[in-house]
């Protein structure tokens, strides 16, 4: 709902800029496929993107990083990104909630967008596939294809690009692979929904997401997390990186478990080899976590 009235705010705010009866689209036409212009939502989508596109052409973050997706209200900055460009790139799997209606405000018939999910078999509706680099490699080869029916003069260069990040990532599988098969079944209790792609690729097991307040933790709160400890005998719990929850920190204490920051790469620097430096940072969380 909020979402629907933030877009509804949107369109009003461009009615009022663009004059009576005249569509923003038709005040501002997209770039010709020479000068592609392509937009993404998030930051792995901007990552893998501009991996794929190179240097000569222009790619836009529309999601700053850091900002929360799932609640992310569009403005009027978004539409007219939108309205000029002519791909959009999107995760998919109900992550943008906020995309329909923003694409609808910006009135670009000639947009061609990609959905970088596409062909990939969701956990429960999970969005978090980036997280896998296996699944990456297919977000990647997706992102490719779109971009090769979007601009096809330009194949050669999205493929070669394409293959050499593709490669990093095969690479960054096998180390996953390695380094974690000596921690069979290794459980972990997580505060971030983000991670059953990653805990399914390399048989480790995420047992249970602990939704924990940010301000205070309640009678409740605290005998929820003990109970999933002792259940599962978790060996770790992995917080949001850069969140200092002291309270947190007395529970995790209590328990006798460690927490440490797992990143689910919403954040960080644009360039697109900051993916590899993140998933090696969890990697090492991970294995340290399992010992």
């Amino acid at each position: 709902m909020r979402c629907q009235k933030s877009l509804l705010i949107v369109g009003l705010i461009f009615s009022a800029l663009t004059g009576c009866n005249q569509s923003y689209s038709q005040v501002q036409q997209p770039s010709p496929a020479s000068k592609l212009k392509v937009v993404t939502t998030f930051l792995p989508m901007y990552w893998f993107t501009k991996a794929v596109v190179g240097e000569e052409q222009q790619v836009e973050l529309l999601i700053p990083p850091g900002t929360e997706v799932h609640d992310y209200q569009a403005t009027p900055a978004n539409v007219s990104a939108i309205a000029t460009a002519n791909v959009l790139v999107k995760n998919g799997i109900d992550f943008e909630e906020f995309l329909d209606g923003t694409v609808k405000s910006a009135q670009n018939s000639q947009l061609k967008e990609i959905n970088a999910s596409a062909n990939i078999e969701s956990l429960a509706g999970n969005p978090h596939v980036w997280l896998d680099p296996v699944l990456a490699k297919q977000q990647v080869a997706n992102i490719r294809d779109g971009l090769i029916a979007a601009n096809p003069e330009n194949k050669a260069n999205y493929q070669a690009n394409a293959t050499n990040y593709i490669q990093q990532l095969e690479k960054l599988d096998t180390e996953y692979k390695q380094r974690l098969q000596k921690y069979p079944n290794c459980t972990f209790i997580s505060f971030h929904d983000a991670y059953p792609y990653l805990a399914n690729r390399y048989q480790i097991k995420q047992v249970a997401v602990v939704e924990i307040p940010e301000d205070q933790l309640s009678p409740t709160d605290v005998q929820k997390t003990i109970n999933a400890v002792k259940q599962y005998k978790a060996k770790a719990i992995f917080g949001e990186p850069g969140v200092d929850n002291k309270l947190l920190k007395a529970l995790s204490q209590d328990l006798n478990l460690t927490l440490q920051p797992l990143d689910s790469l919403e954040s960080g620097k644009l360039d697109p080899q900051h993916y590899f430096t993140a998933m090696q940072t969890n990697l090492k969380t991970i294995e340290s976590a399992c010992k």
